[in-house]
């Protein structure tokens, strides 16, 4: 099956996928609610969309197509609030969270779609392992090689984003000493990673899908886990690094955070992408994963050692001019205030720390989320 052609978009439009935890209020277990709360959901107009995962204990929502801040923000909160209506109905908890804390990966159900069962027949555990969860930013645009080029020319941000949305410290019940552990098991997946360096969409599609199709490995760009990928039947490019955050509000700050950036890196001002760029991608990767904010990563150009924390507020300030065009001050001002207050994976640290269990972790996840800030 040949790649599809890049589809027409309008060039920095936004939209929004979070994946997200199904919790038993009885025990803060994930629980296998997918399939009752996909049919109470139907009976009612939706905003947006929402779909099943691999696994019976989380779902999917995709926001419309956006430009600004505001209208994003309201329709993710009018999502949230009919799913947390749906959850109340069913007695199942909705929240956020890269990984559940102590869920036990052998108990997860495989959703009943073709699709989810000839991944589980591929990978086997692996399959039910990938019960995470993760945010994923789709910016439109206006052609395969600005796709491509934009895909390349943002990995120097890659750990910007892992680093603010680090939602995953605990798995398996243990603390394991990272913000983002989710990204561990998207990385167990031979297909995940970086995409090839290829600037062009001709060359993409001729030189490289097509070769691959060939051996048999892909069907088509589902196939491809990478951290950031083209998705040409919507004429987005697709963020896929980011651990789900615990309100919507964070989420809809790094959907903007990245269509600021994209705007910024379209005015061609910094140096284009090279390849030997990736030369410190993975290692820049892991520190954001390990220590979040706290963590350090090597310029793939100047290679001067820099504070992940110090680049995302350098960032944030250049981009203020791109923010006041684009609407989305309020983001900025949110990942702002992030830096200094601490991530996600903090809070979830902090609620273990407090409550002094696992469940703890979960209830402060659930609140978190219905409560919103």
């Amino acid at each position: 099956m040949a790649l599809e052609p890049f589809a027409e978009s309008h060039s920095l439009t936004m939209g929004v996928e979070l994946e997200l935890q199904l919790v038993s209020l009885s025990d803060f277990d994930l629980v296998a609610a997918s399939p009752d709360m996909l049919e109470l959901l139907g009976r009612a107009p939706f905003p947006g969309n929402v779909t099943p995962e691999i696994t019976e204990s989380m779902i999917e929502i995709n926001s419309s197509v956006h430009t600004h801040h505001g209208e994003l923000l309201e329709e993710l909160r009018q999502i949230r609030d009919i799913l947390l209506q749906a959850g109340d109905r069913l007695n199942v908890g909705v929240c956020g969270g890269g990984t559940h804390p102590f869920q036990q990966w052998s108990q997860r159900k495989i959703f009943a779609k073709p699709r989810f069962r000839e991944v589980s027949a591929l990978y086997g555990y692996l399959a039910k392992q990938f019960t995470v969860f993760g945010q994923h930013v789709h910016i439109g645009c206006g052609s395969g090689d600005q796709a491509l080029y934009l895909l390349h020319a943002l990995n120097r941000y890659i750990p910007h984003f892992i680093a603010l949305s680090g939602s995953s410290p605990f798995l398996q019940g243990s603390d394991t000493l990272f913000s983002s552990a989710r990204l561990n098991s998207v990385f167990a997946f031979p297909l995940s990673g970086r995409a090839p360096f290829l600037l062009s969409w001709d060359a993409f599609e001729r030189d490289y899908f097509a070769r691959m199709e060939k051996t048999g490995i892909v069907k088509s760009m589902k196939d491809f886990y990478w951290d950031l990928r083209p998705k040409p039947e919507y004429g987005t490019i697709e963020l896929r690094v980011c651990d789900t955050p615990l309100t919507v509000e964070r989420a809809a700050a790094l959907a903007c955070y990245l269509q600021a950036l994209c705007r910024h890196l379209l005015e061609r001002a910094e140096p284009p992408p090279l390849e030997d760029d990736y030369l410190v991608y993975n290692y820049n990767r892991f520190q954001a994963c390990r220590f979040g904010l706290d963590g350090t990563l090597v310029h793939p150009q100047t290679h001067e050692t820099l504070s992940l924390r110090e680049d995302i507020l350098t960032t944030l300030r250049m981009l203020e001019p791109h923010a006041r065009a684009l609407g989305s001050e309020p983001a900025l001002e949110h990942l702002y205030a992030e830096t200094h207050t601490g991530s996600d994976a903090q809070l979830l640290r902090e609620a273990h720390a407090a409550g002094g269990s696992t469940e703890a972790i979960v209830d402060a996840a659930l609140r978190r989320f219905r409560e919103g800030g």
